[in-house]
């Protein structure tokens, strides 16, 4: 085993040992792929890491995953099983392998099911949810994870400025869409970070809305876009919102709101604030505006290998946020059947302030299309 995959697998036992459970389990997903650096898919079969406060890891693993498996370098113990014969008696013989009493569990991502075969192989097993203290570990990003963060929000701006060239009044949300996610692609993407959000017109003001292929965008609609880019397993999330021919005074002045907003949240962040102090600063500045009624979402969420990670930038969140923290600024104006307005950056934590890992153009812009 490497000593980086050793190191890895060191922080998890950690975990463990801090909440005083024997172990911590991992399955495919965000945490998991941190831990072995290759990504495996979460399907029906089960497919774990278990790392113990104290002695050596364990993997129960699909038959035929044992080929890719052996890439990660891991030299623990191996239970693997067939679809044919069922996963119980791997489940059987990690447990007894392991001689564990109780087990950290990732609580959003591990499925029931795997819960219960744990239950199944042990039933006095004690599960906790270890979620928080499991996925902290991602929160301050190495310099290799900003760099793969920069790469997918470089790919992600350029794909943007593809996109805008081409809007031409008339186009469905559904067809700027398709233009967004082919730029994506032909600028280096390796996946989407999300299916991208498309939304002119009324349709800006729902802030998860989806493109509509029977909505042409027309002069002095909003066109919102909310996108990214997945390179090496990292994420973008950017939006920029623009207007189509001409803007009303009413949507200049709501769009230099939620810029000021934007702003306000880069002069309050540095190592040290809270995600509570960050969040009240920003949606101050909307609730001081004539539009506070228009107020539907928080400031932002951590940003890394998941979309939506912590910390979770809202008042509440005391979390004390370390340097190496990226989080995104999006704060918003939405009026129902109207437009809406949302503009956000990723924003990378520094001892001395912050760094805005994005860096399109946020003034407001009028497309002549």
């Amino acid at each position: 085993m490497s000593a980086s995959l050793k190191t890895r697998l060191s922080d998890y036992s950690a975990v463990a040992a801090r909440m005083g459970v024997d172990a911590v389990a991992l399955v495919p997903g965000p945490n998991f792929t941190r831990a072995v650096q290759h990504l495996f898919m979460s399907n029906e079969r089960p497919f774990l890491l278990v790392i113990p406060a104290d002695g050596p890891a364990a993997a129960l693993v699909p038959n035929l995953e044992l080929r890719s498996w052996e890439l990660v370098g891991f030299d623990g113990a191996v239970f693997d099983w067939r679809d044919q014969d069922g996963y119980d008696a791997a489940f059987a013989g990690l447990m007894d392998h392991l001689g564990i009493a109780s087990l950290g569990v990732e609580g959003q991502v591990m499925r029931v099911f795997i819960h219960h075969a744990f239950l199944k192989a042990r039933p006095d097993l004690r599960i906790v949810d270890a979620e928080r203290e499991i996925s902290a570990l991602r929160m301050i990003k190495t310099p290799d994870d900003i760099a793969a963060l920069q790469a997918a929000i470089d790919i992600s701006e350029r794909a943007l400025a593809r996109t805008l060239d081409s809007v031409r009044l008339g186009q469905t949300e559904k067809e700027i869409e398709q233009v967004l996610i082919q730029a994506l692609f032909a600028e280096g993407a390796e996946d989407q970070s999300f299916p991208p959000i498309v939304a002119a017109g009324d349709g800006s003001a729902r802030p998860h809305a989806k493109a509509r292929a029977d909505y042409a965008v027309k002069a002095g609609d909003a066109l919102l876009l909310d996108f990214g880019a997945r390179k090496h397993g990292f994420a973008a999330d950017i939006t920029r919102t623009v207007f189509l021919d001409h803007v009303s005074d009413e949507g200049a002045a709501v769009y230099d709101t939620v810029l000021r907003a934007n702003l306000a949240g880069f002069d309050i962040t540095r190592a040290g604030v809270t995600a509570h102090q960050i969040d009240d600063h920003v949606i101050g500045v909307l609730e001081a505006s004539p539009y506070a009624d228009r107020i539907r979402t928080k400031t932002g969420h951590g940003l890394g290998r998941d979309v939506h990670e912590a910390p979770y930038i809202m008042r509440g969140n005391h979390m004390v946020l370390p340097a190496g923290t990226v989080y995104t600024n999006e704060p918003g104006l939405y009026e129902i059947d109207n437009f809406g307005v949302r503009i956000e950056d990723d924003v990378l934590i520094t001892e001395g302030g912050c760094t805005s890992l994005t860096s399109f153009p946020k003034e407001m812009t009028v497309l002549r299309c």
